[in-house]
């Protein structure tokens, strides 16, 4: 039994004549009587009965009607609920994020901008350090990741570069060189303990802050790790050291902190959206497209 068999019969059931049927059909009566024909005996049974204005139902065919009346309405469902799923527009995206990434503006402007044009994807949120989330993409539990991309990082890999950010310094309210203007020389905080994550959870911000520091002349004295950005701002309030930490980071307020720039050339890093290369889901090809015009209006 086909689709159309079920197209033609409740045609003429609709119609209640097979030459109508035919015309609504655009196909000829002989060949729809045949379909009808066929259908009834794969079924074993009479749908029809022919009366002298057109044909009724029997009773076998009222019993099929009620049983078969949703089908085309189910298949369209299903053939636009598959199209839509195929352009991403349902599903889910598991999308993970890294803290610093997400005090970037770009970030919750990509989340919002793909909630508006997608309301029917669901979106699972992630946080984690950037190696946690690369072994989450690797392993399929997400399907992109928000975080800043390394030279040591696996070629399994794309990476769509969403921001370049500035990294200032993050210093104790108390300390000499919070005082002396918005902006300051690396070199004044050579004698400080620099508290960074682990090399091991965020290789990104940590090598660049320690090349930062040898460019400008000194070796830093590594102080107490931290691994997310607030328990290292809060270490610097609590003058355990100083830090260098992304631009974006100023938008935390937090008592006992200032923050300066850095004279010269400061150190950037680089914020970007991670996938598989072996290939993403249709909601994550729209994540990144949205985010891929995002960044170029801004």
């Amino acid at each position: 039994m086909e689709l159309r068999h079920l197209r033609y019969f409740l045609a003429i059931a609709e119609e209640g004549n097979f030459t109508r049927a035919a015309a609504r059909l655009g196909i000829g009566q002989p060949p729809l009587s045949q379909q009808i024909k066929d259908l009834e005996t794969e079924i074993g049974a009479r749908l029809f009965r022919r009366v002298p204005h057109g044909a009724e139902l029997t009773e076998a065919g009222k019993a099929f009607l009620e049983r078969v009346k949703a089908i085309p309405t189910q298949t369209a469902d299903a053939v636009r609920a598959a199209q839509r799923a195929d352009r991403g527009e349902t599903g889910r995206l598991s999308l993970g994020f890294t803290g610093t990434a997400a005090l970037n503006p770009i970030v919750p402007a990509c989340i919002r901008d793909f909630r508006r044009a997608y309301p029917a994807v669901e979106i699972r949120l992630e946080e984690a350090n950037s190696v946690a989330l690369m072994n989450g993409l690797l392993d399929g539990r997400l399907d992109v990741a928000v975080l800043r991309p390394s030279e040591s990082d696996p070629p399994e890999f794309d990476y769509v570069n969403l921001a370049i950010e500035t990294l200032v310094a993050a210093l104790p309210a108390a300390h000499p060189a919070a005082g002396s203007g918005r902006s300051i020389d690396l070199a004044r905080l050579r004698d400080d303990p620099l508290i960074l994550t682990p090399r091991a959870i965020g290789i990104s911000l940590h090598d660049t802050a320690l090349a930062a520091c040898r460019n400008a002349g000194f070796e830093p004295v590594l102080g107490q790790p931290a691994p997310q950005i607030a328990s290292i701002l809060s270490l610097v309030a609590a003058e355990q050291g100083v830090s260098l930490v992304p631009d974006s980071m100023q938008q935390f307020r937090i008592n006992g902190v200032v923050f300066r720039k850095i004279n010269g050339s400061p150190p950037t890093v680089g914020l970007a959206i991670a996938s598989q290369r072996a290939g993403t889901s249709a909601p994550a090809d729209n994540f990144i497209r949205l985010a891929r015009a995002l960044r170029q209006k801004r």
